[in-house]
């Protein structure tokens, strides 16, 4: 196996769509998970990439959506997560992380073929990523307690089927990087 990343998935967020509601208290119970896990990561040298939505800006780039973010009223769920300086940032207009991104190109490059996907929304983005990341043949590991959710059943659906037809490793967070406080 070659090397790992660690993917944060739409969390530089400004929670102004029509799900907000929903995704906000699952959004607030991971924030911990994935900001425990950037702090694992970076300390490991584990490469973090950020692959988020542009919202529809197409003239934005990565530090105007993460302004946008911080400036919002949902910043406090932002900043424990903001990208450091060598974080690498992928911006991406649909659910998967792959669709029309460069994000292949990167791994490869990178000899990354193993990835960590946290971040939001499990039934969703989360999901179509690692299906794709699966017929890519790349390795998949979701940390259950570092993905949010919009509806708790079809996360929950979402998991299993990551872990049984795509061969994702469900796990908890504190299973990855726990080497050190």
């Amino acid at each position: 196996m070659g090397r790992t990343a660690l993917i944060v998935i739409d969390m530089i967020n400004t929670y102004d769509h029509p799900d907000a509601d929903r995704l906000i208290p699952s959004a607030e119970s991971v924030v911990p998970a994935v900001s425990g896990l950037l702090r694992r990561a970076r300390r490991r040298d584990v490469p973090v990439i950020y692959v988020n939505d542009n919202f529809g800006e197409w003239r934005s780039h990565h530090g105007e959506l993460l302004d946008h973010a911080l400036a919002g009223p949902h910043a406090d769920l932002v900043k424990p997560l903001v990208p450091d300086d060598s974080s690498l940032f992928v911006v991406k207009a649909r659910h998967s992380i792959f669709f029309e991104t460069p994000l292949g190109y990167l791994l490869g490059q990178q000899g990354i073929d193993r990835l960590v996907l946290c971040g939001q929304v499990t039934e969703q983005c989360v999901l179509y990523s690692s299906l794709d990341a699966h017929i890519r043949h790349l390795h998949v590991v979701v940390p259950r307690d570092a993905v949010a959710h919009i509806h708790a059943d079809l996360a929950d659906a979402a998991l299993r089927m990551m872990e049984r037809n795509m061969g994702a490793r469900v796990c908890d967070s504190d299973e990855l990087w726990n080497d050190a406080p």
